[in-house]
């Protein structure tokens, strides 16, 4: 059965209505969680979407062919084995059980068809980059259950790129019958299928009763009720209106004696930036990213925007273990006002000039925003912070339309994605519009060899000339909280995989 999201009149619903500005949930059976999200999704299409509203929707209804645990080691998902013959050619074993919502078995023919929807440039499929499937050269189909996956030249990090959502198996058919497009429907083999998507309000999902691992999902049906407003979204959890919820570190002290409550928390690969659009007139200039860069004070960021909880960080977390650089060893990421002032003179600019600063509805971001747009100030530069709604935001990201904007992204399983997926030339990424000769070197070299002492010197020496060129300013990483009434079982979030809800129970 095709699963389409149908958009319901408001009247129409007996599950979630809105009154005086706020979800008001229905109680509802112990084998339906209920979770109350920080922001509005945009679309469910796993290869062209990366907001992480509809992140928490799509890890549940889609599944790559490897996965990744807690160490960032691969391990198999819906390819049981692997092989490689020779440097550049991957062979999957497929498991012969999973079907897709629509109750049709998946096959090799399905891995194909989804890798080269990835790289039809008309999709602007995210995972259509070098550091993802982009440095595919041929797919064959060997048998029913066997895939030959060859690349153009050794790509080290292209197994662990695999378990991006961006890299999903998906159903030709459910494509097609919606227009090419899967931001509506559900094409997936995920443990949940698509429910209703009522926008601004709720989506729901609910159990996938052919799903390939015994036992899973436990849940019937997960609810995503979209409260915007973290004070909402705690007192919905106290009175019981919620199971769980995206938590800020300024709802950490209220709760901190609450027994019915459990806090539940991961040092994330995320992090925050300034991104800078190196293609405006005033910030082609160096000199000027470097200022705002210097102008900033990064604990102060923290203190404001993550009570304190987070660790200041470049684009590649310090949470990646031996792929970070140490940022708060280089000066760029160390406050110097009068450094900061003399570039701007340097550069043209003695009396600073007018930005604008785009943000999205996360309170961090907004409180990110806010502080800088305070900071800058000091060095002469007037920012005004706009916010925007989550489909407006997206849009604006993906058109490369803004002057400055503060993003939230993350490191990924391999630094590949922190580097090339943002920075290289061109890549799917890189909104600042940056390039650079020697980074593009350095991240095909590092793709190129399998040996990790040469790999991490390649990513490191790229890291170090993006920072000096600072097309994006990084913030902090800071860790992820969930809040969870007591009666909610196996919610075991981590970095590698935030949104697990298939082991979650009463």
């Amino acid at each position: 059965m095709k699963k389409i999201i149908g958009l319901f009149l408001m009247g129409t619903l007996g599950c979630a209505v809105f009154a005086a500005g706020q979800t008001q949930v229905q109680a509802t059976a112990s084998v339906v969680l209920k979770f109350g999200t920080d922001a509005e999704p945009v679309g469910f299409d796993p290869h062209t979407i990366s907001a992480v509203a509809s992140m928490r929707i799509i890890s549940q209804l889609y599944n790559t062919l490897i996965n990744v645990d807690a160490n960032l080691n691969v391990v198999p998902e819906l390819a049981l084995s692997w092989e490689q013959p020779d440097d550049v050619t991957y062979i999957f074993h497929l498991r012969r059980d999973v079907k897709f919502h629509n109750g049709r078995p998946m096959t090799a023919a399905d891995v194909k068809y989804s890798f080269e929807r990835i790289l039809d440039p008309a999709v602007g499929a995210l995972g259509n980059s070098a550091s993802y499937a982009g440095g595919i050269e041929s797919i064959t189909v060997i048998d029913d259950y066997t895939v030959q996956i060859k690349q153009k030249s050794i790509n080290a990090p292209f197994l662990a790129s695999l378990s991006s959502s961006y890299c999903s198996i998906v159903a030709k058919e459910v494509v097609e019958a919606n227009g090419g497009s899967l931001l509506r429907a559900d094409g997936g083999t995920g443990p949940f299928t698509l429910g209703q998507w009522v926008p601004d309000n709720i989506v729901s999902v609910h159990k996938f009763p052919s799903y390939f691992v015994a036992g899973e999902p436990k849940l019937e049906t997960i609810e995503f009720y979209v409260m915007t407003d973290s004070s909402a979204r705690l007192a919905a959890l106290r009175t019981g209106n919620v199971d769980v919820i995206n938590a800020d570190t300024s709802m950490l002290s209220l709760v901190a004696r609450d027994a019915n409550i459990n806090t539940i928390s991961y040092q994330s690969r995320n992090y925050s930036a300034l991104f800078i659009n190196t293609k405006k007139p005033q910030f082609a200039d160096v000199r000027v990213r470097q200022a705002i860069s210097l102008a900033l004070n990064r604990q102060e960021l923290i203190d404001i925007a993550y009570n304190g909880e987070a660790t200041i960080s470049g684009f590649v977390p310090q949470s990646m273990g031996h792929w970070a650089v140490d940022v708060t060893k280089n000066a760029l990421y160390q406050q110097n006002l009068t450094r900061a002032k003399q570039l701007l003179i340097e550069a043209g600019y003695p009396n600073g000039f007018e930005v604008t600063i785009i943000v999205g509805l996360l309170d961090s971001l907004r409180d990110i925003g806010t502080v800088i747009q305070q900071q800058l100030s000091v060095i002469g530069i007037r920012a005004n912070v706009v916010n925007k709604e989550n489909a407006e935001y997206v849009a604006l990201w993906s058109a490369h339309d803004f002057e400055l904007m503060v993003c939230q992204n993350g490191g990924g399983n391999d630094p590949s994605r922190a580097v090339a997926f943002f920075f290289g030339t061109g890549a799917g990424a890189n909104i600042s519009e940056y390039s650079n000769t020697r980074v593009d070197q350095l991240c095909s070299l590092a793709a190129a060899t399998t040996d990790t002492a040469k790999r991490e010197a390649y990513y490191k020496e790229a890291i170090n000339i993006i920072i000096e060129e600072a097309p994006a300013i990084g913030v902090a990483s800071p860790r992820e909280y969930f809040l969870a009434s007591q009666k909610v079982k196996g919610f075991n979030p981590s970095a590698s995989i935030p949104y697990n809800m298939a082991e979650v129970y009463f």
